[in-house]
């Protein structure tokens, strides 16, 4: 079962990314949180029989029902933003059991299909919230209804809105179904309310007059309009603006709101070849493209469900990984014999891929604060049979490296980040994330990278890594830790990736709008002999 967990946290970017040794804490959006607001607020006096607990209830939609209570889990914390789990099909009877303690009542069952909507309705609202709540405000006219709006009867109307703007359905069907959900799960009035705004809505789309801001202004006021249009933090908008340019800005947040691709690598360490696991999803008629640039991957846009039930991830026949983890992989170039330690590990993807690359011969030492985590890569290497090469240390790694130094000949930090390179995938990142965020980061990225390199052995690799596009968490890492530690030099990338991910300093780089990639880095610092 490992790996599934493990692919599931890959999708919620536990692999893509390693946002902090903490959990995140959701960031508080423009709309005020009020934790005494009630989630589920039955009518009260005499009509209060309306929203009695019912056991089923076959008039809801349950894609939409489940949508709502996931969102609002999302929001209020607890949840990710994707449906995958290790019972794949069966995850829609976990979703249900939310519905009914949250709603009290059930739909009826979720199908194939119902998920498929559910996994593209919550990605897409979480994605386009700035812009969904706008639209929602202005069309409310009053700045206070919206703040005090109960949290289901906001999801309700965010699901609506992504439906007719994003997803272009039908007005009647949207309107009719989430006015019924709004009145089952809340009041008459709530439905009421919800029948108002959305056919407000679809008469302003009809007419194409939505009322949006316009691109005007300084610096500030266009970074505002921006990140409502593409619906992203302010702060990220004027950072990319200041690195890139408002141009590739644009571009970069239009990728991070498409729907993202995933990667699947071949378990070759298991014997698994990429044609053997092209056989699989040729069976399977799970549409496919190789990989451009690893000889292990394959990249589907859709069906990793039917790649989930059809027991591929739980056989250990594959792994889901993003190309540009394989490649920074590369970048390490692990080789038969390797003593090889990975610093910051769990849940392990980049640490099956090194031991896969061992042919036996070696050692992976996997070191992690998160004792869950570390678990989960340990009984994802028995699946994968790395159990006799990879071995698990609980500890932080700063402790380790003071009090009880393994030494290695190559050491990989794939250190804890803000994951701006990973937005596309992790939906709800970007509101997770906050500008004072990155201080902290770069202290703990330093503190890292000087832990690191006393495990590096003379004449060993220290390879620094991040699933970031913030040169300040990567190239100026980087050149810091340079000047604390002359003993360490840049080794170019250039003999171990292709020449297109190779940056001008000989580091690795990929680019979301370049290569159609996760974004990441990763640079070689030899230390000398």
């Amino acid at each position: 079962m490992a790996q599934v967990l493990s692919l599931t946290a890959t999708l919620c970017a536990a692999e893509t990314h390693k946002a902090s040794s903490k959990p995140l804490k959701l960031a508080k959006t423009s709309r005020e949180t009020k934790t005494k607001t009630p989630i589920y607020n039955p009518r009260k006096g005499s009509d209060s029989s309306f929203n009695k607990t019912r056991k089923q209830n076959l008039e809801v939609s349950p894609h939409r029902a489940v949508s709502a209570v996931r969102l609002m889990r999302i929001e209020l914390g607890g949840a990710f933003a994707d449906l995958l789990n290790e019972k794949g099909k069966g995850s829609g009877d976990n979703e249900m059991g939310y519905v009914e303690r949250t709603l009290g009542f059930r739909t009826r069952e979720l199908e194939d299909r119902d998920l498929r909507l559910v996994t593209d309705i919550v990605g897409g609202t979480i994605r386009w919230r700035r812009y969904l709540d706008y639209l929602i405000c202005s069309i409310c006219h009053d700045d206070s209804t919206f703040r005090h709006m109960e949290p289901l009867l906001l999801q309700i109307l965010r699901i609506g809105f992504y439906e007719i703007i994003k997803l272009d359905m039908p007005h009647y069907a949207v309107v009719d179904e989430n006015v019924r959900l709004a009145k089952v799960a809340l009041r008459p009035g709530a439905g009421n309310m919800v029948n108002g705004i959305l056919r407000k809505l679809a008469l302003l789309k009809e007419s194409n007059t939505l009322p949006l801001p316009k691109v005007e202004g300084d610096e500030r006021a266009q970074a505002r309009a921006l990140a409502i249009l593409h619906s992203h933090p302010v702060w990220m908008v004027r950072r990319w603006t200041k690195y890139i340019g408002q141009e590739e800005a644009i571009k970069l947040m239009t990728w991070n709101n498409s729907d993202p691709s995933f990667s699947l690598r071949a378990n070759s360490g298991k014997g698994v070849s990429r044609d053997d696991l092209v056989m699989q999803l040729n069976s399977l008629k799970v549409p496919h493209e190789l990989s451009l640039h690893l000889d292990d991957f394959v990249r589907i846009q859709t069906g990793m469900q039917i790649v989930i039930q059809a027991g591929l991830l739980k056989e250990g026949l594959c792994s889901v990984q993003d190309e540009s983890a394989g490649m920074v992989v590369y970048v390490v170039n692990p080789q038969p014999g390797d003593r090889i330690i990975d610093c910051c590990a769990a849940p392990g993807g980049k640490t099956l891929y090194i031991a896969s690359q061992l042919s036996g011969q070696g050692m992976v030492s996997a070191i992690d604060i998160n004792k869950g985590r570390l678990r989960i890569l340990k009984e994802a290497a028995k699946l994968h049979q790395f159990d006799g090469v990879i071995t698990t240390i609980h500890s932080d790694l700063r402790i380790v490296a003071e009090k009880n130094p393994v030494k290695g000949d190559k050491v990989l930090l794939d250190a804890p980040c803000s994951g701006l390179g990973v937005l596309s995938k992790r939906a709800d990142l970007r509101w997770n994330r906050k500008l004072e965020d990155m201080e902290q980061l770069k202290n703990l990225q330093d503190e890292l990278l000087d832990a690191a390199s006393i495990l590096v052995n003379p004449g060993g690799v220290l390879i620094y890594s991040t699933c970031s596009i913030d040169p300040e968490e990567n190239e100026e890492r980087v050149a810091s830790f340079l000047l604390r530690h002359p003993e360490f030099s840049v080794d170019p990338v250039d003999r171990y990736v292709p020449p297109d991910f190779v940056t001008e300093h000989g580091f690795y780089s990929s680019n979301p709008v370049k290569h159609l990639l996760d974004g990441a880095f990763a640079a070689r610092l030899v230390r000398a002999s």
